[in-house]
């Protein structure tokens, strides 16, 4: 079959014949097309599971002190999933357990995407923005970690996420960030009740309505979906601001005293509102494959 395939796209190349595209995932699969199939370690054999996951995020708002920034654009964490031989699982109280999942990063720097956010800068009437206001790109600052997919309404992080905040000004230059790669702020959002540190106080997220769909070819893989949840976490530090200014790093004092950096761990929160998560798993990527090219 493969040197049937190779035959017919090198005779489309030849007489100018475009390919067509390979079709996109459907069905309870909708939206996996971003999935890293081709990874090394999503293919090694000894995997009890893999899967693709796709979350959006459609509302909520992120805090640093009291500076509280709505999110008013989608945010899309994407990525490949995998169950290792070790077969590691988290204990919840009730005596269950669950799955904890190894990911891996989709491919083209598309494992977050999220639309940069405007970002008043306090003391400041905004009359021009991009000047008297700084957009803040989310960017992802490390790999995300400890996916539990089904931690959901239990009080315990779904998955860790490390991220940094680029602030786009015209005054500060092309480096300028909060957090970094190695000092990330790490969101490690929940769908049930989180324990901060004082001064904050615990909060409730909602796991939305979870579905299971067995799928529709006969494959093993199984469509698992989460709509309308909201994750949050209000434990997380927010580090100093650096790389701030024309001259790099000059401007850091005023990021810093204008938000109140760092901010330490129970005085910052975030929530992930209208949340819609797409999990497709099999055990193994043969099977995961052909499910997801026959929908």
């Amino acid at each position: 079959m493969r040197a049937s395939l190779l035959i017919s796209a090198l005779t489309a190349l030849i007489v100018g014949v475009a390919s067509p595209a390979t079709a996109a995932p459907g069905g309870a699969y909708a939206g996996l097309d971003e999935c890293p199939l081709t990874s090394a370690v999503m293919m090694d054999p000894a995997n009890l599971q893999v899967g693709c996951v796709r979350s959006v995020t459609n509302g909520g708002s992120i805090a640093i002190g009291a500076n509280v920034v709505e999110f008013d654009s989608p945010i899309t964490v994407q990525f490949g999933v995998y169950w290792p031989a070790s077969a590691p699982v988290r204990e919840f109280p009730d005596g269950s357990v669950a799955n904890v999942y190894s990911t891996v990063l989709a491919p083209g720097g598309k494992t977050l995407v999220a639309q940069p956010l405007e970002v008043v800068i306090p003391g400041l009437i905004n009359f021009l923005p991009g000047v008297t206001s700084v957009f803040a790109q989310v960017e992802l600052a490390g790999p995300i970690t400890e996916f539990i997919p089904l931690a959901t309404g239990a009080n315990t992080p779904v998955f860790v996420l490390p991220i940094k905040l680029k602030l786009k000004n015209a005054l500060f230059g092309n480096r300028c960030y909060i957090g970094s790669d190695t000092n990330p702020i790490r969101f490690q959002p929940t769908t049930g009740t989180t324990s901060p540190p004082a001064p904050n106080g615990p909060v409730t997220g909602d796991p939305g309505t979870l579905n299971i769909v067995a799928d529709p070819n006969g494959y093993q893989t199984l469509g698992v979906g989460f709509t309308g949840a909201t994750l949050v976490d209000n434990s997380y530090a927010v580090p100093k601001a650096t790389g701030c200014g024309l001259i790099p790093g000059s401007l850091d004092w005023l990021i810093n005293l204008s938000f109140g950096l760092p901010s330490a761990a129970g005085r910052n929160a975030v929530t992930f509102s209208a949340n819609d998560t797409a999990f497709a798993v099999s055990p193994s990527l043969e099977d995961l494959n052909q499910a997801l090219a026959a929908s």
